[in-house]
């Protein structure tokens, strides 16, 4: 939710998009580009430079959307999961505790050891999601929660290869708000970022442009079935503890190193100002929009 990555959250971890402006390209260029600028390795040592405040006091941002989506993709008993973009595990978790049989893949070796502790009988794999190490039809559900973004159609193609005939796939990322908390605080994030990853930003986050989710899906041939909307909500009690989690993501990675910390922890904090209650608690909220489609089938 990982290793599916911004997002402000998949800006590094998921996919490197090449710069095509003037350029015509087809859509199978679009891949091969895809595949060709991705650093999965790089990604996954930004998402896991901070495993476990991200693992422990981030990662839940996406419970309210998880129960969404496998309600809708009838998760139970009997059904094989792969999650895509896996992070730390909490979906894992959450389908395995539902008698599920779960998989899943990220590029960040050290939420990938957090996610193996949390579920030692889930099939756990480090690698890429434009290359998934599981046979063709193996899965009767796939998810990506905030993993698949903008630019990333090889890996929504990879999603219909190792999916069964029939079987649902759900995918989440940050809408375009209200609520939307994150935006102040990844601007100031982004002040201090180097250009080209500010870039890839935007361009990783036109998902949330509305269509835009349904037309990736349809071009791989799903039929999209339902688009729908929770509200995400972190609590952190102190701002201590919202710095911590805000900045073990994968994005605060660039700032961090290459800028004054404690200006940009400064900067951070007050960007979080309107978040905090009358007794302190700081509550992270935001618009996170999902998609669910169907492979056609039996």
């Amino acid at each position: 939710m990982g290793a599916r990555s911004a997002d402000p959250h998949a800006a590094l971890r998921t996919c490197g998009r090449l710069e095509t402006e003037g350029v015509d390209m087809s859509a199978q260029q679009h891949r091969e580009a895809e595949d060709t600028d991705h650093d999965w390795r790089t990604a996954g040592e930004a998402w896991g430079h901070a495993a476990n405040d991200w693992s422990c006091l981030y990662e839940h941002y996406a419970f309210d959307v998880i129960t969404a989506i496998y309600g809708r993709l009838g998760v139970g008993p009997g059904m094989s999961v792969l999650d895509i973009a896996c992070g730390s595990g909490l979906a894992l978790r959450y389908a395995d505790g539902m008698g599920a049989a779960v998989a899943g893949i990220d590029a960040a070796s050290a939420l990938i050891e957090v996610a193996r502790a949390r579920t030692p009988g889930a099939d756990l794999r480090l690698g890429s999601m434009f290359d998934l190490p599981w046979e063709a039809s193996a899965f009767d559900a796939v998810v990506s929660i905030n993993g698949i973004w903008g630019g990333c159609e090889r890996a929504v193609d990879e999603a219909w290869r190792v999916l069964k005939p029939g079987g649902m796939v759900g995918i989440s990322f940050w809408g375009s708000g209200p609520p939307l908390d994150l935006r102040e605080c990844f601007k100031a994030f982004a002040r201090h970022a180097p250009e080209p990853h500010f870039r890839s930003m935007k361009r990783l986050n036109n998902i949330s442009v509305p269509g835009v989710a349904e037309e990736m899906l349809e071009a791989s041939g799903f039929e999209v079935v339902e688009r729908g909307q929770r509200i995400s909500t972190i609590e952190w009690p102190d701002a201590e503890i919202a710095w911590r989690a805000v900045a073990s993501l994968g994005p605060a990675v660039p700032a961090l190193a290459r800028g004054d910390v404690e200006s940009i922890r400064a900067e951070v904090i007050a960007a979080l100002g309107s978040c905090q209650d009358g007794r302190g608690i700081y509550r992270f909220r935001n618009d996170q929009q999902f998609v669910v489609a169907r492979k056609p089938g039996p």
